[in-house]
């Protein structure tokens, strides 16, 4: 059986990463992978919503689907780890995803997918169990590997390989925590200005009954007023709205029909819209 296609998700994005990615990762699999670059100015957020919707893709197929291999590299940003957050994976059906151990891109796997924990590596531990029994790797390959930075071009993609052939790859449970209630974000911008939120449009108070939200808008510092609508096409022409949107699992969007919520209310990736209470 042919290896499976692998869609990488990550935030090193200039052309040289990207080129290295991709060259390593065909040579691993015998096919150019789908690198997506989220370098804009929230790639977790982005990151989160975009991993989700993937998953979420390979649902509703109706019978048997083949399965893809999803690599995630978005480092957390919070400066905790002395040589970078450690790589991880599960599985959603059949399809394997390995990341970087990253809670706020992987919290909406725990409460819209039912992710319960991921399979946490150290990177000397597997490279050296692989140079044991599967791998010829020697003790400096093996340290170069342990000791470089850029993990997800020498480490992620030899990890990912070595589950899909069923490897025995030493690696430690960890919980994933659900998000909490709090800020509401825009995860994705769209190529039409539409703003990707990353909560569903049920948990937004006021949605179910029809009520109007206030939005900030950062042209001018003003809050307006905007309308919870349950389908872009209930939205009036020219206006704003709140609606459920293409994203998640019933997630909502701030759009403007025939416009560009984005550029109406001067908004991009990483902003806060409003705040939720838990």
């Amino acid at each position: 059986m042919p290896l499976p296609p692998v869609v990488s998700l990550t935030d090193c994005a200039d052309p040289n990463a990207l080129a290295r990615q991709s060259t390593r990762i065909a040579a691993l699999f015998g096919s150019t992978p789908t690198v997506l670059p989220l370098d804009g100015p929230d790639p977790e957020g982005a990151a989160a919503l975009t991993l989700l919707d993937l998953l979420r893709s390979t649902d509703l197929i109706g019978g048997p689907s083949r399965p893809v291999v999803v690599l995630v590299n978005i480092a957390p940003r919070d400066g905790h780890w002395p040589n970078g957050v450690p790589f991880c994976s599960f599985r959603h059906g059949n399809h394997l995803v390995v990341s970087t151990l990253n809670q706020r891109v992987l919290a909406p796997l725990a409460t819209y997918l039912g992710l319960e924990d991921v399979q946490v590596t150290d990177v000397r531990e597997v490279l050296e169990a692989a140079a044991a029994d599967w791998a010829e790797l020697t003790p400096a390959e093996i340290e170069e590997m342990v000791r470089t930075q850029f993990r997800s071009l020498w480490y992620a993609p030899l990890l990912a390989r070595w589950l899909v052939d069923g490897r025995p790859v030493p690696a430690r449970p960890t919980a994933v925590r659900p998000p909490v209630a709090g800020d509401v974000r825009i995860a994705v911008v769209d190529n039409f200005g539409n703003c990707k939120l990353d909560r569903p449009a049920a948990e937004l108070p006021g949605y179910d009954t029809s009520e109007s939200l206030l939005v900030r808008n950062r042209i001018d510092g003003r809050d307006i007023r905007v309308r919870c609508y349950d389908r872009l096409p209930d939205v009036p022409l020219g206006e704003p709205g709140i609606t459920v949107g293409s994203s998640g699992v019933g997630f909502a969007e701030l759009v403007v029909r025939g416009g560009s919520a984005a550029e109406t209310f001067g908004l991009r990736q990483g902003d806060r819209v409003f705040h939720l209470t838990s």
